[in-house]
């Protein structure tokens, strides 16, 4: 969602906030703006609409300065206006901040400040820490001013603030939004993740909630809620800026839809081992012993990652042998979640900072579960809170649409389904069925890439439609789910995703010949099934598009268009299933122009609840 980037050095300010400006688009804004300390005081420029408005704005002008703030914001409070842009100021325009995050109690402080006579120039609900500061300032330095505002303010942050008295400092802190503080050879670049700062050094240090750090050219120094110093480590980014470039794509998207066979196997590295049927994960290592006593699994995630959650409750229960329910995470703290120390609970993310789901975490931590987590960010808040987990090295995913995340975490689910499998009663045999056909997934993928222009076909031939019907079955019906939010989140086209077996109990009504369907039909246990179901859909006029098994001819007589994919193990099918619905998706979007890497009203990484 909103970005943050700060910068304190001996470089020129403003081409270090632009860059990083542009590198947190893809988490998805409306309005950018940004603040420099500039000849004795702060010059600020806000623009709505992309950073290259900003851009144009300040195009020409001559900004020098070496500490500066700026932000891309995503509208909670207000609509998208210059007024409502990041950064704010108080009254006296010597305190400028950025908020990633939501303030839920600012009413009720705005109305008291208004009444000691404050005057509010936006309709956010960040203005109102601008006005506190200075308020609290008046008796205390700004550094005791700004601890004393986050006592009273309710709600999450990731903060930057600067001080037009306090000219060497960036004040930056932190409560359920994350901040990474780069460190560079001479000054400190900061930000909401770490895409701005890679391109300037691979040290970082991340600030925990209820941290706060002084900045200056030559040091930081980290407090904590009760005002005593943090020692802190730095951590290294693992990895580079090259692998967040298109590398000749049109889009990132594209790009990372191509490098699913190499995220698959990143996953797997030394963790499939063949010869034993088995997996080694390490970071599960000092859990080992509690996770063989396991009855219940709970998986709590959001978006596409809880539709790779619900292909694992398939593999779970059928190869492990192990209960398993998966939960919205926005959901999963407002019932009386049932848990105990024979459950654990596992969180799947790309970012590992999905707000909803790291508040899901720390309900299962307070009701004594074990915690679990998939992540792809290394260092991410998720990683840290959880008691083990594994990471994904997907490396970094910049389309908000999730692609090669989403395919690594569903290889690091059957890793995970063969190493809990084969610590009861998984065979021998089967672990190493699995794990060989888990192999070779990546060649597998590469053989559905050759099919690319025959997908952009298909999908120009549909391009007509704005309506989809997307269909599976067992492990497939979440995948027809994941297709459907893909069409959504990039192309704005209405579509479904069902079980096969539910459409008769009503998207049946929908069907015609202008209402397509998109069957998942690949030679498994419920082949027959989906037949039946394909056949009730062309009885009713209806279009239909499957993806089936390569050497299924007999399909083509039934349908009007076939995907084909390699044959794998069933459980395995997803990881194939998912990319023909991936392109479709991706060739319908960018067929239409329309800016798929940044898709209206979304966020990559969704910070606030």
């Amino acid at each position: 969602m909103c970005g943050i980037v700060a910068y304190i050095g001996k470089k020129e300010a403003l081409p270090i906030l632009i860059d990083g400006l542009k590198r947190l688009e893809y988490r998805g804004y409306d309005s950018a703006g940004v603040s420099v300390f500039s000849g004795g005081k702060i010059i600020t420029e806000k623009a709505v609409g992309k950073v290259v408005e900003l851009e144009n704005k300040i195009n020409g002008r001559d900004i020098p300065g070496k500490i500066g703030i700026a932000h891309t914001r995503w509208a909670t409070h207000g609509k998208p206006s210059e007024k409502n842009a990041h950064p704010h100021c108080d009254c006296g325009k010597n305190i400028f901040l950025v908020h990633n995050g939501i303030i839920e109690n600012y009413k009720e402080l705005k109305a008291d400040l208004e009444k000691i006579g404050h005057k509010f120039s936006s309709d956010t609900d960040t203005e109102v820490l601008a006005h506190l500061i200075e308020e609290y300032k008046k008796q205390v330095p700004i550094k005791e001013a700004v601890w004393r505002t986050l006592a009273h303010v309710e709600g999450t942050y990731g903060l930057a603030i600067i001080d037009r008295n306090e000219p060497e400092k960036i004040f930056v802190a932190r409560n359920g939004s994350p901040l990474v503080l780069g460190v560079i050879d001479d000054g400190y670049i900061i930000a909401s993740d770490i895409a701005p700062i890679v391109r300037y050094t691979n040290q970082v240090i991340y600030l925990e909630d209820g941290e706060m750090a002084e900045v200056t050219p030559c040091g930081f120094q980290v407090t904590n809620l009760k005002r005593k110093k943090v020692e802190k480590e730095i951590s290294k980014i693992d990895w580079t800026l090259e692998e967040a470039e298109k590398k000749g794509y049109d889009h990132f998207m594209l790009k990372e839809i191509m490098e699913q066979p190499e995220a698959v196997e990143n996953a797997m590295r030394g963790r499939l081992v063949v010869k034993e049927g088995m997996a080694k994960l390490g970071g599960l290592r000092d859990v080992a012993d509690s996770l063989r006593d396991l009855e219940r699994l709970v998986i709590v995630s959001c978006g596409t990652s809880f539709y790779a959650g619900l292909v694992a409750k398939y593999m779970f229960e059928e190869y492990a042998g192990i209960r398993t329910d998966v939960e919205f995470a926005s959901e999963f703290r407002y019932r009386k979640p049932i848990l105990n120390q024979k459950t654990a609970v596992l969180a799947i993310t790309q970012s590992g900072e999905t707000a909803d789901t790291l508040a899901a975490i720390r309900e299962a931590k307070n009701k004594g579960a074990m915690t679990l987590g998939i992540v792809n960010v290394v260092g991410s808040t998720i990683a840290r809170e959880t008691d083990a987990g594994v990471y994904n090295h997907a490396g970094p995913e910049i389309g908000v649409a999730s692609t090669k995340a989403f395919t690594s975490q569903l290889s690091i689910l059957a890793l995970f389904t063969l190493f809990l499998g084969r610590q009861r009663d998984m065979s021998f045999v089967m672990g190493k069925r699995i794990a060989e056909e888990l192999a070779k997934v990546p060649e597998l993928m590469k053989k559905i890439f050759k099919d690319s222009q025959k997908i952009k076909k298909i999908a120009k031939k549909y391009s007509g439609s704005s309506d989809f019907l997307y269909l599976g079955r067992k492990y497939n019906y979440p995948i027809a789910m994941e297709g459907a939010l893909k069409i959504k989140e990039i192309a704005y086209v209405h579509a479904e995703g069902y079980p096969f077996g539910e459409m008769k109990h009503g998207p049946i009504a929908l069907i015609d010949e202008n209402f397509p369907s998109v069957a998942i039909a690949t030679r498994d246990s419920v082949y027959e099934k989906t037949l039946s179901g394909i056949q009730e859909i062309k009885a009713r006029g209806g279009k239909v598009i499957a993806v089936a098994t390569a050497g299924d001819k007999s399909i083509e007589k039934l349908v009007d268009d076939v995907i084909y994919i390699p044959k794998t193990l069933e459980m395995l099918t997803p990881l194939l299933s998912v990319v023909p619905l991936q392109l479709f998706a991706y060739y319908f979007a960018a067929g239409k122009g329309l800016d798929v890497d940044k898709p209206r009203n979304l966020a990559k990484s969704v910070t606030v609840e």
